[in-house]
């Protein structure tokens, strides 16, 4: 007949469980977040199948891992221009996308409005189109960098 304690549950709180302190049971189980085996017995494995298994590839620039991008399209900048209150500068809608958060604009989408946007980057497509509507960009940066 089984009983209902087993010995984890019996034993909660007692720091060893009963085998003792040195050795017995310590550090057990699996480790999850490897393959096992794969300069062993399934060596044959990776040679076949996955030769790129083992080293590492490519550089990644500290820089890039600390830059956040805030990126916003064209057409969602024009549902944003449909639903900010109207700030009008030279008969054309002005948007401030730095102080709403945004760091780059991009071109996927299309314009229909005159816009004036305020942002920090942008890529050409975007700014070409909103050339094309009959707005304006404005960057932070003097050159308009590409996407």
């Amino acid at each position: 007949m089984p009983h209902k304690l087993r010995k984890v549950r019996k034993m909660r709180g007692s720091r060893t469980h009963g085998y003792g302190r040195v050795g017995q049971h310590r550090d057990a189980g699996s480790k999850g977040y490897r393959k096992v085996g794969r300069h062993k017995h399934l060596w044959s494995y990776v040679v076949t199948y996955e030769p790129d298994y083992f080293g590492k590839k490519g550089f990644t620039s500290p820089q890039s891992l600390k830059r956040k991008e805030n990126v916003i399209n064209l057409k969602e900048l024009e549902e944003l221009a449909q639903k900010m209150p109207a700030a009008k500068e030279k008969g054309k809608l002005h948007i401030d996308l730095t102080s709403l958060g945004y760091t780059k604009l991009l071109g996927t989408g299309k314009i229909s409005k005159a816009l004036i946007v305020n942002v920090a980057s942008c890529s050409k497509t975007a700014a070409e189109k909103i050339k094309q509507a009959g707005g304006e960009v404005l960057t932070a940066v003097a050159t308009v960098e590409e996407s």
